[in-house]
C-alpha cells in the first residue's frame, strides 16, 4: 500500500509562483506514474501533469511551459514536485496528486487529499 501527503498549497498573486510536494511512502518502489491533477469550480478533475518511473513528463496544454514536474526518492519516501510560475486566475483550483503503483500483480493508483490554490487577480 501507498500513502500520501501532500503540501504547499496557498494564496498568490497573479505571475507568482507556488511549489506543490506529495510525499509517498508505504510500498514506494512498487511506484510507477506519479502525477498532478486538478478540479477547478464547477469543472471535473483535469491532468495538470505526470512523470513516468523513468522520468518522462507529460503536460496539459494550458500549463506547458510555465510548470514543471519532478519527482525524487530516498529510502523511504517518494515525492513529486509541481513547481508553478506564471500563475494566472484560472489554476485556481484543489490540486490532487495521483500515484500509480503494483499491487499482488494489479495495477493501483491512490489519491492525495488535495491542496487549495488560489490566484488572485
Amino acid at each position: 500500500q501507498v500513502q500520501l501527503v501532500e503540501s504547499g498549497g496557498g494564496l498568490v498573486q497573479a505571475g507568482g509562483s507556488l511549489r506543490l510536494s506529495c510525499a509517498a511512502s508505504g510500498s514506494i518502489s512498487s511506484i510507477t506514474t506519479m502525477g498532478w491533477y486538478r478540479q477547478r469550480p464547477g469543472n471535473q478533475r483535469e491532468l495538470v501533469a505526470s512523470i513516468s518511473s523513468g522520468g518522462s513528463t507529460n503536460y496539459a496544454d494550458s500549463v506547458k511551459g510555465r510548470f514543471t514536474i519532478s519527482r525524487d526518492r530516498d529510502s523511504i519516501k517518494s515525492t513529486v514536485y509541481l513547481q508553478m510560475s506564471s500563475l494566472k486566475p484560472e489554476d485556481t483550483a484543489v490540486y490532487y496528486c495521483k500515484v500509480d503503483f503494483w499491487e499482488l500483480f494489479r495495477g493501483r493508483s491512490t489519491w492525495g487529499q488535495g491542496t487549495q490554490v488560489t490566484v488572485s487577480s
